[in-house]
């Protein structure tokens, strides 16, 4: 059985829950979030509180019971308060400018990179060096934030990159001159 599978998952009021064949649809007061959760078993929604009760006790299912509790918390979670994810920007001249539906980073390169943000989420930048990625859906969240990231990411010298607000860098010393 697993321990985070049989944790209850409580319902705020505002919150309503539905699931049909595996589909799982919840919606509140930020939005909603339609999800396929391939999952042996049974979602009982008793007094406003979820439990997944397991079927069957074949090692895959054992495995899924947790993931499937964990998704939709995550889903409940979304619809109530959303998720985010700050990045900084460290480095001279390294910066962010939002425009209408894309922003745009000057990380050092040739050219500025121009990078279009997806639907359902919202890209604010309170000052050049800072950018708050958030949305309901905390996987498309974290993977914006990833690719965001990537353009440059952090290097143990000078520390210079993008990284999250509380990513911290290993720095390493640099070459020793030699007398």
């Amino acid at each position: 059985m697993s321990r985070i599978g049989i944790l209850p998952i409580k319902l705020p009021e505002n919150v309503t829950f539905s699931c049909k064949d595996s589909k799982v649809t919840v919606e509140g007061p930020k939005g909603r979030l339609e999800s396929v959760i391939n999952f042996r078993g049974k979602i009982v929604n008793e007094n406003n509180t979820l439990k997944l009760v397991s079927e069957s006790a074949d090692k895959q299912n054992k495995a899924l019971h947790g993931l499937a509790r964990s998704l939709i918390n995550n889903m409940v979670l979304g619809v109530t308060s959303g998720f985010s994810k700050t990045l900084k920007i460290v480095g001279v001249g390294y910066k962010a400018q939002l425009q209408g539906q894309s922003f745009t980073l000057n990380l050092g390169y040739s050219h500025p990179i121009v990078f279009p943000v997806p639907e359902g989420i919202t890209v604010e930048v309170p000052d050049p060096n800072t950018v708050v990625v958030s949305g309901i859906d905390k996987h498309l969240v974290g993977q914006v934030a990833a690719n965001i990231r990537k353009f440059r990411p952090p290097e143990p010298y000078k520390g210079k990159g993008v990284l999250y607000s509380d990513e911290s860098i290993k720095r390493k010393a640099g070459k020793a001159s030699v007398k």
